[in-house]
């Protein structure tokens, strides 16, 4: 590599969108975590909100699938990302990136986006509470906040089964062993033999064990990820003491909620039930110029589902105005869009939509 690669004249920086990169190096972290880094083949600068995630768009057995996975490292190093995957039994993703992504592979990933970030909610005084591979977006704030010389108060607080699965360990010992102001935590779940030596905290993450390791919890902004029923304990304790939730920020990655699901049939019935008293002149008309079609569509119904009328395929992973995959620029009309955190002011500034969350006020030209 020539040093041509980081003239910063040639240099291009990350937005939210589609893009190539490769493959540039696997970490085994744990026996079941592996770290993937990336790197585009022209230079681009990787710049991102420590905690936002990436969504990775792959053909695995002859069949599109989209994933989102938070990056895991920081913007301090811009000239690459990385993400941590833990392969999960059964999992067709993480089996797949385990068995066959390697060094010099290329593949597709849209992003970054999210709204779970400590650039927005900025505080002297931080509590980052993780579980497992949850891990991954509080190392990123973690790593930037170090490589920075933030001026931040950090409690990190993270459980894991036993002391070989703790991801990133001897990194995190490193960081705060080197900053008086950042204290790390570990909690290891086995309470039985767990085969190694171990001095530290052991079993759950209990309101006792928490008052005795962060006493002043309620005065810090608080960033939690991990498993739904980690988060909910984790939730339970801080509202039992009557914490400002605002100050609460979690990851929501992981599967559709019952409530949604539950949600969206009653939706669809209803749907049916309307879509038999639907006049023709309150359809809206869809324009997809790239692609010269056209639908007309009910009101409530998304450009996404209009596309699919047509045969049109935008990619799509949680369906949710999360991962920010399915978006597209709209040409002209306007939208009622209800994402969670998958675009970003600049994009909706710009003109651009999440086709899955946006639902036509009237006619629309959408480029696609």
């Amino acid at each position: 590599m020539t040093t041509n690669f980081f003239n910063p004249v040639t240099t291009q920086t990350w937005t939210n969108g589609r893009h190539q990169v490769r493959c540039v190096k696997v970490i085994q972290e744990t026996q079941d975590v592996r770290t993937f880094c990336f790197m585009a083949e022209q230079p681009v600068l990787f710049f991102f909100k420590p905690g936002q995630f990436v969504t990775l768009e792959l053909e695995i057995d002859n069949q599109p699938i989209m994933r989102s996975y938070t990056i895991s490292s920081s913007p301090s190093i811009p000239y690459s990302f990385s993400i941590t995957v833990k392969q999960v039994p059964g999992g067709k993703v993480s089996n797949w990136l385990h068995a066959n992504l390697k060094v010099g592979d290329e593949l597709v990933v849209h992003g970054p986006v999210g709204n779970f970030n400590s650039i927005d909610f900025p505080a002297e005084k931080v509590l980052f509470l993780s579980g497992g591979v949850g891990i991954t977006p509080l190392m990123s704030m973690t790593r930037w906040l170090f490589d920075t010389n933030a001026a931040v108060d950090v409690e990190f607080i993270h459980s894991a089964r036993a002391p070989r699965d703790v991801i990133y360990h001897r990194e995190l010992v490193h960081m705060f062993s080197r900053i008086p102001e950042f204290k790390l935590h570990i909690i290891c779940e086995s309470k039985e033999d767990i085969g190694e030596a171990w001095a530290g905290y052991r079993g759950y993450l209990t309101q006792p064990l928490f008052e005795l390791i962060v006493p002043d919890f309620m005065e810090r902004e608080i960033f939690c990820c991990g498993p739904t029923p980690y988060m909910n304990a984790i939730k339970n304790i801080l509202r039992a003491n009557n914490f400002n939730m605002d100050h609460y920020h979690e990851e929501s990655f992981g599967a559709t909620p019952v409530e949604v699901r539950e949600d969206v049939l009653e939706l669809a019935e209803q749907a049916e039930v309307d879509a038999e008293n639907v006049d023709v002149s309150d359809l809206h008309s869809i324009e997809f110029a790239s692609s010269g079609k056209s639908v007309r569509i009910q009101p409530g119904e998304t450009v996404h589902a209009a596309a699919a009328k047509l045969g049109l395929h935008i990619p799509k992973a949680c369906g949710m105005g999360i991962c920010g995959t399915c978006r597209v620029e709209l040409k002209s009309g306007e939208v009622e869009m209800e994402h969670n955190g998958g675009i970003t002011e600049e994009d909706v500034e710009e003109g651009y939509i999440l086709s899955c969350c946006s639902r036509p006020k009237g006619d629309l030209v959408v480029d696609f």
